[in-house]
């Protein structure tokens, strides 16, 4: 398993929309906007690949000097529960601080919030719909 940057752009960005379009946009029955991948340009886009096969991503996009926002967290179908989602989440909060920040934020799917919980990260607001479905806001003190 290996852990990386991905850089805007690159045949291994081009896996990282393709794995998050199948696991988080499909099956809700919406795709990416080509504005929605222009502004990825400026996040920090993370992979966990084994060998050439992408099967885990996130990103992190600037929100204030000491911010990041979680964004666009997938893991391959039949992968879930194998560890990957955690590997991932340690390699971007090691990587949000090494940038200097303090906090991690995120809209987290109702569905997924215990998983985020096992790692720390707190519920702060109230149920809300985003994409049709329940979300929440959640963040972490790094």
């Amino acid at each position: 398993m290996a852990l990386k940057i991905i850089d805007h752009g690159t045949p291994e960005y081009q896996q990282m929309v393709e794995l998050r379009y199948h696991i988080l946009r499909k099956p809700l029955g919406l795709d990416f906007t080509e504005a929605d991948l222009e502004q990825e340009k400026q996040d920090v886009l993370m992979g966990c690949f084994d060998d050439d096969k992408l099967e885990g991503c996130c990103l992190l996009t600037p929100v204030s000097k000491n911010a990041l926002r979680l964004r666009q967290m997938a893991v391959g179908m039949g992968l879930q529960g194998k560890g990957i989602g955690r590997v991932l989440m340690n390699f971007a909060e090691n990587i949000a601080r090494d940038m200097g920040n303090e906090k991690i934020v995120m809209h987290a799917r109702h569905s997924a919030v215990g998983f985020y919980e096992k790692l720390g990260y707190k519920v702060c607001s109230d149920e809300f719909e985003e994409v049709s479905i329940p979300h929440y806001v959640m963040e972490k003190e790094l």
